[in-house]
């Protein structure tokens, strides 16, 4: 017998039948796109990171504005110039793409200044324990400052991985099919909007709730890298 319309039976089977599609969402949409585009946009950071360290004033000052327009722009304005916007110049990209880019370049430009930071918080004595062994630069940044700065970053970057988990959701204005969009369809279907988007709202935060909890366990394995007084 099919619950009647409006009761709390009929929350619960909406509820119930609807968990499946939308966590099967998380899996094949959020978490990859989060994943890859997070892989994507820490390159990018150390690379900009290093370009803000450089002793050339050209780097510099590209890696400035870069930084600069990203963080002074909304993230949901970089999505629609990637997928409705480089069209007009002959650039025409399929949703995921567009996703991928715009939201790693959004990445990026905010885990680049957690990179910089970090990377600044060694102690300068590293550096030169570095050289009197007979490192080059690059021997000394990779073998000993990255590691280092690798644990100071672990807290503020899974912060902006979390971050990045919720903001897939912006990835369905372009109709990147995952969490978000999901509940969406379900929801336009239904017409139980607000039921719908609270399961979305419940499965979004158990899956922030299961990454925070691994924060703790890569502090404690990057931890050995750590020189300690």
């Amino acid at each position: 017998m099919t619950p009647e319309v409006g009761t709390l039976p009929y929350y619960w089977d909406l509820v119930i039948h609807s968990l499946g599609p939308i966590a099967l969402g998380g899996l094949t949409g959020t978490i990859p796109l989060s994943l890859v585009t997070f892989a994507v946009g820490l390159v990018i950071a150390i690379v900009i990171a290093l370009m803000r360290l450089s002793g050339s004033r050209v780097l510099r000052g590209i890696a400035r504005v870069y930084v600069s327009i990203i963080r002074g722009t909304p993230m949901l304005v970089q999505l629609f110039v990637v997928f409705y916007g480089l069209p007009s110049l002959g650039i025409t990209l399929n949703p995921w793409p567009s996703a991928i880019i715009a939201l790693s370049l959004n990445v990026g430009g905010y885990a680049s200044e957690v990179v910089r930071a970090a990377i600044l918080a060694v102690p300068r004595g590293q550096w030169e324990a570095g050289y009197t062994i007979g490192m080059t630069t690059g021997q000394a940044m990779r073998r000993i400052v990255l590691p280092q700065a690798a644990r100071v970053s672990v807290p503020p970057l899974s912060n902006t991985f979390i971050s990045l988990v919720k903001d897939t959701s912006l990835a369905s204005v372009i109709l990147v099919t995952e969490l978000f969009r999901e509940a969406q369809q379900i929801a336009a279907a239904s017409s139980e909007f607000l039921v719908l988007y609270i399961e979305a709202a419940v499965v979004y935060w158990f899956i922030c709730m299961l990454l925070a909890a691994g924060q703790s366990a890569i502090e404690k394995r990057l931890d050995r890298y750590v020189a300690h007084a």
